[in-house]
C-alpha cells in the first residue's frame, strides 16, 4: 500500500510540473500568437521527444529506476503534452474554415512527434 502511495505521489508531482511547464510554453509564445496553435504543437514534439528519451533510458539501462520513469514518463510528460488538447483545436480549425492550418498542425504534430521520439531515443543511447 505504502508503495502504491508513493507511486501515485511520484505521478501527481510530475503531473504538476509537467502540466505547470506545459502552461508557461503557452504564455511564453502567446506574443506570437498568429492563429497557428504553435504552443501545443511545439508541447506534443518536445513532449514526444522526453518520453522517448526516458524510457529508452530506463528500459534499457540503470540510468533510470522505475520510480523516475513513474515522475518523469507518466506524471511529468503526461501532464505536459496535450494530445486532447491537440483534437480539439484541430476541430476548431475545421470549424474556421481553415484546412491548411488543420492539416499542417495534423500532420506536423504527428510527424514531429515520431521524429523527435526517435531522435531522444538515440540520444538516450549515446548517453548511455
Amino acid at each position: 500500500m505504502q508503495e502504491r502511495f508513493s507511486a501515485v505521489l511520484l505521478v501527481g508531482a510530475g503531473g504538476f510540473a509537467g502540466a505547470s511547464a506545459r502552461y508557461l510554453i503557452a504564455v511564453a509564445l502567446s506574443s506570437f500568437a498568429t492563429g497557428f496553435p504553435m504552443a501545443t504543437m511545439l508541447v506534443n514534439v518536445l513532449g514526444c521527444f522526453l518520453i522517448g528519451m526516458i524510457s529508452e533510458l530506463s528500459l534499457t539501462t540503470s540510468l533510470l529506476p522505475s520510480e523516475l520513469r513513474l515522475l518523469l514518463a507518466t506524471g511529468f510528460c503526461g501532464g505536459f503534452t496535450t494530445f486532447s488538447s491537440y483534437m480539439y483545436e484541430i476541430s476548431a480549425l475545421l470549424k474556421d474554415g481553415e484546412l491548411f492550418y488543420a492539416s499542417l498542425y495534423l500532420i506536423g504534430s504527428l510527424v514531429g512527434g515520431m521524429v523527435f521520439l526517435y531522435l531522444g531515443m538515440a540520444l538516450a543511447r549515446v548517453w548511455s
